[in-house]
C-alpha cells in the first residue's frame, strides 16, 4: 500500500488519499489509491452505518481532482451534495485534525440524471441498445420466454423494425406471435402463453417506469466522460432513489451503461488515470437471481473493460454479494465494519478476511467486527499492481457536501448545464410499431428526415448547437440517434455486443 508523509498528503501526484493508518501523531503512515491502477476495479463493502457513502463519495471526489470522470448512483440522496462545497461537520473537522490534515471545503462540477426526469436531465435507452438478454433479465423472463425475446429481436433486425420503446417491442411481439406458424419452421416454437406472459411483463415495467426510459432521444453514453474548465472530470450523479422501487429496471440500467461503454470506448489500455470510473452502489440486485449467461457476460465485461480506460467500484453490504470470478479482479479494496449475527454473518467476515493479504499486527477477521465508523481495512494495489498489506485506516474526510442538495441548489446546477434541452423533451418517430400499424415510412428514419428537412440545416450548422432552442436540441439529438441506429443497419442484420445490445 502506498505510503507517503509529505506535508500535504492530499496533494500527493498520482495518488488520490483514502486516509491514515493507526499509530497517533507523529509519522504517519498515509494510504493511497493509484491513479494508474484505478481502472482496476475496486469494492467497498460493510454493513449499513459504516461509513461506505463516504468511503466513494471520498475517492469520487479524488477521480474528479485528478481529471477522471466519474459516474455514480445516489441511491439515497445523500451524494448530490457533491456540488456544493462541505459545511465542516465536526466529525469531519475533528477527523481531519486526527490524520494531520486541514479541512478545506470544496465543490465539484456535476451533471444531474434521472431516469424519470424529475431530478436530473433524462436518461433514456432504445429497446434494441438494450438488447434481447438484458430485456429479458429487466422482464424476469424464464428460458422459454427468453427463447421467445430472441425470436423478436431476431426478426425486426433482419426486416429493418426498429425497436426504439415499449409499443414498438409490442408490436414486434404480436407481429411475431400473428405470424408463428411461419417463423416455426425458421427459429423453433412460439407459445401463446409465453407470448402472454412477456406482455403482462411488458405491462409491469411500463407501470415501473420502463415507458419514460425507452425511447429516444438516446444517451450518448461518451456525455459522461467530460471535464470542467479546470480540467476537473465531471461528476454524473443519477438520482436512483426512486428508481431503486423497481430493482431490476436499477440493476439492468447500470449493466447496460456498462455494456454501452464497453462497446462505444477504444482501446486504450493503461493510462496514468482512468477515463470514466463507474460506481454501482446496491451491487447484490446486480448478481442476484442472475442466469448463469448473464453472469458469464457479466464478468467479461469487467474484465475486459479496463482496457477501455474504465474502473469499476462495486458497493455493497457484504462481500459474499459479488461472484467469486468477479470478486478476484477487484484490486482495489475499502472494507467498512461486519457484524457476526449469523452463521452467514460469520462466514463473509471469514470470507472478507481471506481476501486480504495479512498483517501481522493483528488479526484481519477481528478487526472487521470492530470497525468504527468512518473505520475501514484497506488494501490497494501498489505500484507493480500487486495488492499491498491491508491496514486499519482512518478515512479521510470528503472536502464536498456530504448530504442531499435543495431542490433551488439542482435547480441552479442543471440551469448550468450543457445538457440542457439536448435529453430532456421526448421524440417519437417513425418504428415497428408506426410499421407494423401500416401507417409509418421508411423504418430507417425517412419518415423522420422528411419532417425536419427545413431544420437540419440549423442543427448541424452550428457544431456545438449554441443557438437552439430546447426543442431543437431535443429534435438534433434524436436525428443523431436514428443516424446511429442507420448505421448499424447497413448490414442486413445488426452485430450485437456481448450483453445483446448493439455492437458499435
Amino acid at each position: 500500500m502506498s505510503q507517503a508523509s509529505e506535508s500535504r498528503p492530499n496533494a500527493v501526484p498520482g495518488k488520490i488519499l483514502v486516509g491514515a493508518a493507526h499509530g497517533g501523531a507523529g509519522a504517519r503512515a498515509y494510504r493511497y489509491l493509484t491513479l494508474s491502477l484505478g481502472n482496476r476495479h475496486g469494492l467497498i463493502s460493510g454493513a449499513t452505518g459504516g461509513g461506505k457513502t463516504v468511503s466513494l463519495q471520498l475517492l469520487a471526489e479524488g477521480f474528479s481532482n485528478a481529471g477522471a470522470s466519474v459516474f455514480l448512483a445516489d441511491v439515497k440522496g445523500d451524494l448530490s451534495g457533491l456540488s456544493q462545497p462541505g459545511d465542516a461537520k465536526p466529525p469531519f473537522v475533528k477527523r481531519a485534525e486526527e490524520i494531520g490534515l486541514d479541512y478545506e471545503p470544496d465543490r465539484f462540477p456535476v451533471v444531474y440524471w434521472d431516469v424519470f426526469g424529475e431530478q436530473g436531465h433524462m436518461v433514456r435507452a432504445t429497446v434494441s441498445e438494450m438488447g434481447p438478454l438484458l430485456i429479458s433479465r429487466l422482464l424476469d423472463l424464464n428460458e422459454t420466454q427468453e427463447g421467445v425475446i430472441n425470436i423478436v429481436f431476431k426478426v425486426a433486425d433482419e426486416q429493418g423494425l426498429l425497436l426504439l420503446d415499449l409499443k414498438d417491442l409490442r408490436a414486434a411481439l404480436a407481429h411475431v406471435a400473428e405470424n408463428a406458424a411461419e417463423y416455426k419452421v425458421k427459429y423453433g416454437n412460439i407459445a401463446p402463453a409465453s407470448v402472454g406472459a412477456i406482455q403482462r411483463q411488458l405491462l409491469v415495467l411500463e407501470t415501473q417506469g420502463g415507458d419514460k426510459f425507452f425511447g429516444e432521444p438516446a444517451l450518448e453514453i461518451t456525455d459522461f466522460i467530460r471535464t470542467d474548465r479546470d480540467g476537473r472530470g465531471v461528476v454524473n450523479i443519477l438520482a436512483a432513489d426512486k428508481l431503486m422501487r423497481a430493482p431490476k429496471l436499477y440493476a439492468t440500467f447500470l449493466l447496460w451503461m456498462l455494456s454501452e461503454l464497453f462497446e462505444t470506448l477504444p482501446e486504450v489500455g493503461d493510462q496514468d488515470k482512468p477515463k470514466l470510473v463507474f460506481f454501482f452502489d446496491e451491487a447484490h440486485l446486480l448478481f442476484d437471481d442472475a442466469p448463469k449467461a448473464l453472469l458469464s457476460a457479466i464478468e467479461k465485461v469487467v474484465r475486459l473493460i479496463r482496457s477501455k480506460g474504465v474502473g469499476v467500484y462495486f458497493i455493497t453490504q457484504n462481500p459474499l454479494d459479488v461472484p467469486d470470478a468477479v470478486l478476484g479482479q477487484l484490486g482495489n479494496r475499502i472494507q467498512h465494519a461486519l457484524r457476526a449475527f449469523t452463521p452467514r454473518d460469520q462466514k463473509a467476515v471469514r470470507a472478507a478476511a481471506e481476501t486480504f493479504r495479512k498483517n501481522p499486527s493483528f488479526d484481519t477477521a477481528d478487526a472487521i467486527m470492530h470497525l468504527g465508523v468512518g473505520e475501514a481495512l484497506v488494501s490497494m494495489l501498489g505500484d507493480k499492481g500487486a495488492p499491498e498489506v491491508v491496514d486499519r485506516v482512518l478515512i479521510a474526510p470528503p472536502a464536498a457536501r456530504v448530504g442531499p442538495v435543495t431542490p433551488q441548489e439542482r435547480a441552479a446546477v442543471m440551469g448550468e448545464s450543457k445538457f440542457s434541452g439536448k435529453y430532456d423533451t421526448p421524440v417519437d418517430r417513425d418504428s415497428a410499431y408506426e410499421k407494423l400499424q401500416g401507417g409509418g415510412q421508411n423504418a430507417a428514419g425517412g419518415g423522420l428526415i422528411g419532417s425536419i428537412g427545413g431544420v437540419l440545416g440549423k442543427l448541424f450548422g452550428s457544431a456545438k448547437g449554441k443557438n437552439l432552442s430546447p426543442a431543437e436540441a431535443a429534435l438534433r439529438s434524436a436525428v443523431q440517434s436514428a443516424a446511429r441506429t442507420a448505421g448499424n443497419r447497413i448490414a442486413k442484420e445488426i452485430l450485437r455486443g456481448v450483453l445483446g445490445g448493439i455492437s458499435k
